[in-house]
């Protein structure tokens, strides 16, 4: 029992330490995914140090050192649930309408197009975007079209093609290849019916792992990509997406910063979404990011419709007059900013390995 506590901190100890390291390597950016699980592991192991109780004197120096790693990464992931405080809004007079959307990454090898369309159906959201829908998807979404008539379609086979649809009428969106001609986003201008005009932005990077990306280059170039292109437009702006990243990574810090735009998780819950079948083993991946003239209302994963990420909702309203919001803006600084172009240049010039036509193994 005693030398399993001690690999134990050892382990969690490396978990810890590697995304602190700035490697764009997939080996230390893969572990800031899991700091929920670091942090109840460690707070586990710290427990289970009183039950072993070892007569080693350096013992209580791991013990202690479990301590500071719980309070360490404690103090980073309070901020995204409701113990820590924000300040609440509420529509007035000056506000849009409510507008709701669900965004979902489909898996492109999931044909349960029925569970998918139910949903849709169910929840009658005013627009939905789709990551990894291929040309099946897209055939089998059209039987929504009759109430969705406004839609912009990337169609791809290798598990990063997106579909927008909207009953809100689009009066202009584009395709953006930033970093490589295999990678999209979707950028949509949204005019309602009372008149409010917003941008809505779909990201879908791909992931550092060891089965995809070895680095964060593609993936960090990317999301950086799109905040220089947000920060250049005079509208209120939603980002949503699979970023294959999470809200505390530095490289969503450093988009936040870049792009002015504020993360709704603070204050409110992680709202985690990968994997789907995996309760305890869950990552926030698919994050939002949104201007200070848009209101969340509400942000919560619905049910698995037979993919592996969970879709997420989002109900929110613009106000143009409302000033409640600016304080939690932060802006990037002259090195920050250097160092988003720097990675954006990073990302550009890191030759992604995919196919083309990506099939299930």
């Amino acid at each position: 029992m005693p030398t399993f506590y001690y690999i134990l901190v050892i382990l969690l100890f490396l978990f810890s330490a590697f995304p602190r390291i700035p490697s764009q390597h997939w080996v230390f950016r893969v572990p800031d995914f899991g700091k929920i699980q670091v942090t109840i592991i460690t707070f586990l192991v710290f427990l289970m140090g009183f039950v072993i109780k070892s007569s080693l004197l350096y013992f209580w120096y791991f013990q202690g050192f479990l301590l500071l790693l719980f309070i360490y990464h404690g103090l980073i992931l309070v901020k995204y649930t409701p113990l820590y405080r924000i300040r609440k809004h509420v529509s007035g007079k000056n506000s849009s309408g409510k507008i709701h959307f669900i965004s979902a990454n489909i898996y492109q090898f999931n044909t349960d197009y029925e569970s998918f369309i139910r949903l849709i159906n169910t929840c009658k959201p005013d627009m939905f975007l789709t990551m990894e829908s291929n040309s099946g998807w897209e055939n089998a979404l059209q039987v929504l079209e009759k109430d969705y008539p406004y839609h912009h379609k990337v169609t791809l086979e290798n598990t990063y093609g997106m579909h927008f649809y909207s009953k809100i009428y689009i009066e202009e969106s584009k395709t953006h290849f930033f970093v490589a001609d295999d990678i999209p986003s979707i950028e949509a201008h949204l005019k309602t019916d009372d008149g409010y005009r917003f941008v809505f932005f779909e990201v879908h990077p791909p992931p550092p792992s060891p089965t995809e990306e070895e680095t964060s280059k593609e993936r960090d170039g990317d999301l950086l990509c799109t905040a220089k292109r947000v920060i250049q437009i005079n509208k209120p702006v939603i980002v949503v997406g699979d970023f294959n990243n999470v809200a505390w990574s530095k490289s969503s810090i450093l988009f936040r910063k870049t792009s002015e735009l504020i993360d709704p998780r603070i204050g409110r819950a992680f709202v985690s979404t990968f994997h789907a079948k995996y309760k305890l083993f869950r990552f926030p991946i698919d994050l939002m990011f949104h201007s200070e003239d848009i209101f969340i209302e509400e942000l919560k994963t619905l049910e698995n419709f037979g993919s592996d990420h969970l879709p997420v909702y989002c109900k929110f309203f613009i106000d143009h007059k409302n000033t409640e919001q600016e304080e939690q803006i932060e802006t990037a600084d002259s090195e920050e900013r250097k160092e988003a172009e720097e990675m954006i240049e990073e990302g550009k010039n890191e030759d992604g390995e995919r196919e083309a036509v990506v099939r299930e193994d």
